[in-house]
């Protein structure tokens, strides 16, 4: 058994307006599933494919107060390439941000509610990911995320170190999924965390005590919803989805 990396969640003061943001930096196309949810996915796309991990714009009150332990990286093909995504970006509504990264080739901005992501300079590796190159996750101890990542999803777990690792879906496609070792302690909810999703026909109770034997833990919302939250060995949130 395993799940699937199929969305990025991201809470959002208004998420039509932070939808619109992300679906022209993306060149996505927007939808909604409901009211206070906008739903982002590349044009022509059959959910779910690892080709593309799609996002998922969530209504919440809550305020932006800390740097966001998830965050993405979007992919250039050239310095030219680099320089123009940085200048659209910032035209939307993006400003530049100062997350300690001192002197480094990649930019990293902000959204217009906050939410801090990097255009990197171009990297081989990143070529055939499409507009997201990475999912980036800050943590403690990347290894020990590297694993369980690794064991509770169908991805491939690609290199690790002690700075950081990387996994990628088994198909090869789509986007990385790094973690970084960070100083910072999390603090509160994740305005922005990883769903997954069983396979067609998978039990999604078998599926959530497997993930509990590999090192997450339940929260309980005290609500009906129809999904499982859990976090994994760091205290990150992520819902497990319905089989589909």
């Amino acid at each position: 058994m395993a799940t699937r990396l199929v969305q990025i969640n991201m809470k959002a003061r208004d998420d039509s307006a932070l939808g619109r943001f992300w679906a022209e930096a993306l060149g996505w196309v927007m939808s909604s599933e409901g009211p206070g949810v906008t739903n982002l996915e590349p044009e022509g796309f059959v959910y779910p494919d690892p080709v593309a991990v799609v996002v998922d714009l969530v209504v919440s009150a809550e305020p932006k107060t800390v740097k966001n332990r998830v965050h993405l990286d979007l992919a250039t093909t050239s310095a030219a390439h680099q320089a123009e995504l940085v200048a659209r970006l910032t035209a939307l509504g993006a400003t530049p941000v100062d997350v300690g990264q001192g002197d480094v080739p990649w930019t990293v901005l902000a959204d217009p509610e906050g939410n801090e992501f990097c255009v990197l300079e171009p990297r081989p590796i990143y070529r055939d990911t499409g507009p997201v190159a990475a999912i980036v996750v800050d943590c403690t101890d990347p290894q020990a995320m590297a694993r369980f990542w690794g064991s509770a999803t169908d991805w491939a777990v690609l290199e690790t170190s002690e700075t950081g690792a990387a996994l990628r879906s088994a198909k090869g496609v789509g986007p990385f999924l790094e973690f970084i070792r960070s100083p910072d302690v999390k603090t509160g909810w994740n305005r922005v965390h990883l769903d997954v999703r069983p396979y067609p026909g998978d039990d999604v109770q078998a599926e959530k005590s497997r993930l509990l034997a590999l090192g997450a833990a339940a929260v309980d919302l005290g609500s009906d919803v129809h999904w499982t939250v859990l976090t994994d060995p760091e205290d990150n949130e992520f819902c497990l989805l319905a089989s589909a």
